[in-house]
This record gives C-alpha cells, sequence and structure tokens, in this order.
C-alpha cells in the first residue's frame, strides 16, 4: 500500500483512517443487521395470544378488528430476508456517503496537522542550500511537533556555531600562515639585493623563493579547499561565461608561454553562487589544462546550459590517461607523475574544482580523450533571471 500511495505522507493518512472507518462502519452495520434479524424473527415467534390463533398447518392467523393476516413459515423468512437486504443496502449506501465525507475530513486534518512538518521540511531544504541562519520557529502549541521544530532549530544554533568557527580558523591559519612566508620572502629578497652578494647567494636565493612561492601557493589552495567545503553564505547570481573570459584574459599568458592554442565558445552559463569560488573554480580548470598539457598543444574552454544545468567545459591536448586513473585526479595531494609529467601542482587543483562544484548542489568529472588529455566538466544547477 505505502509503495503503491508513494511517499505522500497526506494521502496515506487519509487512506488509512479511510480504511479504518470503513472496516468499522462495515461491521457496525454487519452486527445491525443480525440483530435486528434475531430481533423481528422473535417478535414474529411471540405474537400476543388474544390477537392470534395456532392454524393446523403451523402457520399462525393475526386477527384485530376487522383485519387478518396469516403467516406460514415461508412467509415469515420471506419478511425477514427482505427486510435484511433493505438494512444492508440502505445502510451501506450510508456507510459509503459517511465515509467519502470522513475522508474529506481526513485530508484537510491530515493537511493542518502535517503542516508543520512541511515548515520543517522547507526549513531543511534551505539548510540544504546553505543558508544556516533560517530557524523554524514554530508557533505551535506544546507537543511532539513543536518539540522536533524546538530540537531541529537547536541542531541549526550548533551548526551555525561549528560553521562560524571554522570560517574565524580558516581566516586565523591564512593570517598565521602566510605571515612567516612573506616575512621570509622579504628576508630573502633583501639579502639577494645586497651589492656585496655572492653569486652562490644569489642562486641560493631564487631557489628559496621559488619554493617560498610553491608553498604560498599550496597554502592557497588549502584555504580554497577548506573554504569550498564550508561555504555557508548567500549566494549571488553568476554567468560562468563572463568568468571564464575574465579568467582567460588572466591566464592568457601562461597558454602563450608553452605555444598553446586556445579556443573558447562562451555562451550564457547562469548560476546561483560565490563569484570568488566559481572564479577559482575555472581557473583551475583553465590552468591546469595548460599546465599538464604537450608543446604545440591546445586548450578549449566551452559554456553553455543543459537539461542537467548550466556547465563549463575544459578540453585540452596532453599525456594518454586511462579511465581507471580519472577517481585518483579528484583526490588531494595526488598526481598521475608518471603519466602527465609533471609534479609541479600541489595535487588539490580538481580536488578544488569538485569541492566548489558541490558546495553550489553541483559535481564535477573528467573524461580521458583517446589521443590525449581530458574533458573536464563542472555541472551547475542553473539560475534564470527573473521573468524568463
Amino acid at each position: 500500500m505505502r509503495r503503491f500511495l508513494g511517499g505522500n505522507l497526506r494521502l496515506q493518512l487519509t487512506v488509512f483512517f479511510g480504511l479504518m472507518f470503513f472496516v468499522a462502519g462495515t461491521a457496525v452495520l454487519a452486527g445491525a443487521v443480525i440483530l435486528v434479524h434475531h430481533s423481528m424473527e422473535y417478535s414474529l415467534e411471540v405474537i400476543p395470544a388474544e390477537f392470534s390463533t395456532w392454524s393446523t398447518d403451523g402457520g399462525v392467523q393475526i386477527r384485530k378488528g376487522q383485519m387478518s393476516l396469516f403467516i406460514d413459515p415461508a412467509s415469515r423468512q420471506i419478511i425477514l430476508a427482505s427486510m435484511d437486504h433493505n438494512l444492508a443496502v440502505k445502510g451501506g449506501l450510508t456507510v459509503l456517503a459517511v465515509g467519502v465525507v470522513s475522508a474529506t475530513l481526513g485530508w484537510l486534518v491530515a493537511g493542518r496537522l502535517l503542516r508543520p512538518l512541511g515548515r520543517i521540511t522547507a526549513t531543511a531544504e534551505r539548510i540544504a542550500g546553505r543558508t544556516l541562519h533560517r530557524r523554524i520557529d514554530l508557533d505551535e502549541p506544546p507537543g511532539e511537533v513543536k518539540r522536533l521544530a524546538d530540537s531541529f532549530d537547536s541542531m541549526l544554533d550548533r551548526l551555525d556555531q561549528a560553521f562560524a568557527s571554522q570560517d574565524r580558523f580558516i581566516a586565523n591559519a591564512a593570517h598565521e600562515l602566510k605571515t612567516p612566508l612573506a616575512v621570509g620572502r622579504t628576508l630573502v629578497e633583501v639579502a639577494m639585493g645586497r651589492r656585496d652578494a655572492p653569486p652562490a647567494l644569489v642562486r641560493l636565493g631564487e631557489n628559496l623563493l621559488e619554493v617560498n612561492h610553491r608553498h604560498e601557493r599550496l597554502i592557497d589552495a588549502l584555504l580554497t579547499l577548506a573554504r569550498a567545503e564550508s561555504a555557508t553564505g548567500d549566494r549571488v547570481p553568476v554567468d560562468l561565461a563572463d568568468v571564464a573570459r575574465t579568467v582567460l584574459r588572466n591566464t592568457g599568458h601562461l597558454a602563450q608561454a608553452q605555444g598553446l592554442r586556445v579556443g573558447a565558445e562562451l555562451c550564457a552559463a547562469p548560476v546561483a553562487g560565490d563569484p570568488v569560488l566559481l572564479e577559482q573554480l575555472v581557473r583551475n580548470l583553465v590552468e591546469n589544462a595548460v599546465k599538464y598539457n604537450r608543446p604545440d598543444g591546445w586548450v578549449e574552454v566551452r559554456t553553455g546550459t543543459s537539461a542537467a544545468g548550466s556547465r563549463i567545459t575544459v578540453s585540452n591536448t596532453g599525456s594518454v590517461i586511462a579511465a581507471h586513473e580519472i577517481p585518483v585526479l579528484f583526490e588531494p595531494f595526488r598526481r598521475l607523475v608518471d603519466r602527465v609529467g609533471s609534479a609541479r601542482g600541489s595535487g588539490l587543483g580538481l580536488s578544488i574544482v569538485r569541492a566548489v562544484a558541490r558546495s553550489h548542489d553541483g559535481d564535477a568529472d573528467a573524461r580521458p580523450r583517446p589521443e590525449g588529455g581530458l574533458d573536464v566538466v563542472a555541472t551547475l544547477p542553473a539560475r534564470y533571471p527573473a521573468g524568463t
């Protein structure tokens, strides 16, 4: 029954109580028919003597005034059967009519009783959209549903505090981790800038600056990944096509330095999200496509919409990658050094892409190209402007 009715709790309650009423009404009607049958049978058998005389064939002759009625056993059974049928038919119709009215009232009452649960469900759906500041604030008399709503609000308060604490930790970590690196970089640059700095010191300083720069990129990637996985802010309209244009304009020199051809087919791809995180998503896709490429290769960026939502696809040439190695690319700190021939990255690029996509209710995946390289696709729920 539950499988037939699906997950509609209101409909399930209405059908359940309607069936209970029909079962109870049928039982009462059957009991009434039996009681009336036996009562009338007894009444026909105990007619007062002054109104009846017994006939020789076992029938009863009833006289009162000028009227007389003879009821033999066969006629008595016909009378009882007709009365039982009449009572069953009319009683059944009455039960049916009252049952329909009761089911209608049950539907209305079930809707009223389940309305608070609907508010709880709507709030939970908004929470899934990363809006922890909302609360149910159910204004109902004390009871099970009221207690459930209050417990849900308390849980949201604790979650909100936990995420706020995590955001503060990320901000503090960014400051505490970046400050020593900035100080170290400054000291190395000052030492290299001295007039009497020997060539060996200059070469050592260049190596230290490269290591320092790598550490800064790693810390930025870690902080971005943490922010993406805990993103709870309000979302604003963003067009992935505009973001892609900005990223391509800012990273064009990287492709030129490697002699890569860059193509773009940018159609409108409206989404709702954090502009900074979405720009980081697109930037990581483009930089990965440029970094893990082959000489005289190409990079192509496409945006648009489909039935699944708004999407951005970044394709590139490169080393041949097997399909079973694709999941490894999205794991933090995992690089296919032997296949792509480079260990320059931190191993967080595609991890950040997937984390940002999932924090916006989307996802990211990749497909290997037979001739080498990848097609990486990030899909997010489309958000169309109001009125369209």
